[in-house]
């Protein structure tokens, strides 16, 4: 009821700021758009501020609360040459994302040289694409193995009784998407915890399908977006569903960056604790590219550091990585935790972190990315 009065007395405010010929409509949500007719892109700029400095000073009143409203706006010209109605919209609709992107309360002029537009324009569209593959079904979990190393110079091979779920995203064509190439965006755009949520309920699916796959793993790591941390519905929707599914909680390893569980500092730690009282582990993921890794990790209670595989990568050739990947593996020691490295691509850089006492390691020189074992893959 409050936002539809909202939106009401809103609509009032901006149709006092525009022209009598111009067309203001609700293009949905909270979403407004107005058709300047015959006006120079000066004019129209005067009026966008307008309209901007209207809104900021409206004040909405609601069961004696106040309520300050904030607007981004897009502005975009429009010219008689081959334009269709949707190019029109999607200019203007990815101008009005810059100017949100740009810190909101402010107008943004969609260019067409501007490379910053050009690259909102192609993420929306990836996010359209990241909708449709989790709407039709097109998001598959693949595996990776993390090996144990033991204390005898080599590595115990353990097939896939530990392993990281991965994700990727097929095309309608075919092609398959990496997470590298679309999680970003579907962080930028607030579809992470929607993700997660596709994750949690497609790996609970498996083990339920596959018992004996249950039976015969260590534990697999499951990648949580820096989003859900700080999502209490999430968060108890993880809880429900081990109470619901009797999976042992111990089996499952919750990875997550250092960088997010930094930014959601006390949201990670109170996650983090809620699901070790049930038997989860958690690792904490890319450590080592923080600037107060060490200090950050004091506070947070997880049971593996994933060490950067920025480092690792380089630890047969780079003292200084070398220096970092010692450090930090020495440090979680200390701590109590055990380490995973990542990136692992070849033997020497295995041996290299063997010497060091790294406990776990995964990478292309370990192990390949493949699909989840189904009936199609045995």
């Amino acid at each position: 009821m409050a936002g539809d009065e909202l939106l009401r007395q809103l609509s009032q405010v901006l149709h006092r700021c525009v022209r009598r010929d111009d067309t203001l409509a609700r293009l949905g949500g909270d979403e407004f758009g107005v058709l300047f007719e015959n006006c120079p892109l000066e004019n129209a700029m005067t009026t966008a501020d307008n309209i901007r400095q209207v809104v900021q000073e409206f004040r909405f009143i609601w069961e004696e609360t106040t309520f300050n409203i904030g607007v981004s706006i897009g502005l975009t010209p429009i010219s008689t040459e081959g334009e269709t109605i949707s190019d029109v919209l999607r200019r203007a609709d990815t101008a009005c994302y810059a100017a949100k992107e740009a810190g909101r309360n402010r107008i943004h002029v969609y260019h067409i040289d501007d490379a910053e537009l050009e690259e909102r324009h192609g993420e929306m569209r990836l996010v359209s694409s990241i909708n449709s593959a989790l709407d039709e079904g097109r998001m598959e979990l693949w595996q990776q193995s993390i090996s144990h190393v033991d204390h005898l110079n080599t590595v115990q091979d353990k097939g896939n009784s530990h392993f990281e779920l991965l994700l990727r995203m097929r095309e309608r064509d075919g092609t398959l998407v990496s997470p590298d190439n679309f999680l970003p965006s579907a962080e930028r755009y607030d579809l992470a915890t929607r993700i997660d949520r596709w994750v949690l309920d497609a790996v609970f699916n498996w083990f339920r399908k596959y018992p004996e796959q249950l039976e015969e793993m260590g534990f697999c790591s499951i990648n949580l977006s820096g989003q859900s941390l700080g999502n209490e519905k999430f968060l108890q929707e993880i809880v429900d569903q081990f109470r619901l599914s009797n999976l042992p909680a111990e089996k499952f390893c919750f990875e997550i960056t250092e960088t997010a569980a930094i930014l959601n500092l006390n949201n990670a730690s109170q996650f983090i604790k809620t699901l070790k009282k049930l038997g989860c582990s958690f690792a904490l993921d890319d450590f080592g590219s923080g600037l107060s890794s060490f200090a950050y990790l004091k506070s947070l209670p997880v049971d593996f550091v994933k060490i950067d595989g920025f480092f690792v990568k380089d630890v047969v050739t780079d003292p200084v990585d070398l220096a970092m990947v010692k450090a930090i593996n020495d440090m979680a020691h200390a701590m109590g935790k055990q380490t995973i490295a990542e990136f692992v691509e070849d033997k020497e850089i295995l041996e290299k972190l063997i010497a060091l006492g790294v406990d776990y390691v995964q990478g292309f020189g370990i192990a390949q990315p493949m699909p989840l074992i189904n009936e199609q893959t045995r």
